[in-house]
């Protein structure tokens, strides 16, 4: 009977990973990683996040075998990419940002090309079912220059899907698309997790990295900032926010004595304040010291564009790192 090796208890391991681009004639060097360590877990929907130019995208072109790592070491699957490069890349599937489509062929076709290139034998190859769950079915023998740009959308996933990988990157893969297709899109792609497969999400919607990721890790400036479970992330910032429904219409924002007043465009005055400074009570005694007639009332708990921007403006008080 064939042994079967144990899964790994890592999707994807990076150690002391290292990139720098060389200087240019007009350009300086630059560290667009600067020892990265970053541990994925085998079947989580794991979000990547951060700002422009963080260093999101070099992370996944060395994990797509697009870039050369200056130094460090990286595994998928557990699978050193260096020692085993081909056996490495073909754990994973890789939804990039840019639309880049085989014009000239049909959807049909761009999966049985792919297909081939993974080796994929004819008799293991899924095309017809991957083009049903994908919505692509009734456009499978139109050309793809022909496709509307969430149908092509559509198609980058399932050519990351054809050879089956454990593995799945997704690049900002709701950039520019209408609300149904990002539905329809996230449907398919918790379905795949359902069946085991392991979900990296990029994205610039925090409420979707929020409602999808069971762990997020924040990249700036080329290096982790934060890695953690999304709920214990989200349990960083020791702000909330008591919002109040005023009695009379506000024209502007009161002072309020010792906490962070800001006027909603719905009329609702936020009050935010620190678990450990101060209590609800304390918030609205000093609201009502400012003239606050309170109507209705709820807290907020901070979200996570709230620990993003708090972790990166935290870096970036930080020397900057090397630009020479």
């Amino acid at each position: 009977m064939a042994q079967h090796s144990p899964l790994p208890d890592w999707a994807i391991e990076a150690e002391g990973l290292v990139k720098t681009y060389a200087a240019g004639k007009t350009s300086p060097a630059k560290q667009a990683l600067r020892g990265v360590d970053l541990r994925i877990r085998r079947g989580s929907i794991f979000g990547l996040l951060g700002p422009n130019g963080a260093g999101k995208s070099t992370f996944i072109n060395i994990l797509a075998g697009l870039v050369r790592k200056t130094s460090g070491t990286v595994r998928i699957w557990g699978v050193d990419v260096d020692e085993h490069p081909r056996q490495a890349r073909a754990a994973i599937g890789v939804v990039p940002q840019e639309l880049a489509a085989d014009v000239f062929f049909t959807p049909r076709e761009s999966l049985e090309v792919q297909a081939g290139f993974y080796g994929v034998p004819k008799s293991e190859r899924r095309t017809e079912a991957i083009l049903g769950a994908l919505g692509l079915s009734d456009k499978a023998d139109s050309y793809v220059r022909a496709l509307s740009g969430g149908m092509k959308r559509r198609l980058m996933v399932a050519k990351a899907m054809v050879h089956a990988p454990p593995v799945l990157i997704l690049d900002e893969p709701t950039a520019g698309v209408d609300v149904e297709l990002r539905r329809q899109l996230w449907d398919y792609v918790q379905g795949l997790h359902a069946q085991g497969v392991t979900i990296v999400l990029t994205t610039h919607y925090l409420e979707e990295a929020q409602a999808l990721c069971d762990h997020i890790a924040i990249v700036n400036r080329g290096k982790v900032v934060a890695s953690e479970p999304t709920p214990q992330l989200l349990s960083r910032l020791d702000t909330r926010a008591v919002v109040i429904a005023p009695q009379e219409p506000l024209a502007a924002a009161p002072i309020i004595n010792g906490f962070d007043a800001r006027l909603r465009s719905d009329g609702r005055l936020a009050v935010t304040y620190k678990t450990g400074q101060a209590s609800v009570e304390q918030v609205l005694a000093a609201a009502r010291t400012a003239g606050v007639g309170i109507r209705d009332l709820s807290t907020e708990e901070p979200d996570l564009e709230d620990v993003f921007l708090a972790l990166t403006y935290a870096d970036e008080t930080q020397p900057s790192p090397l630009q020479d």
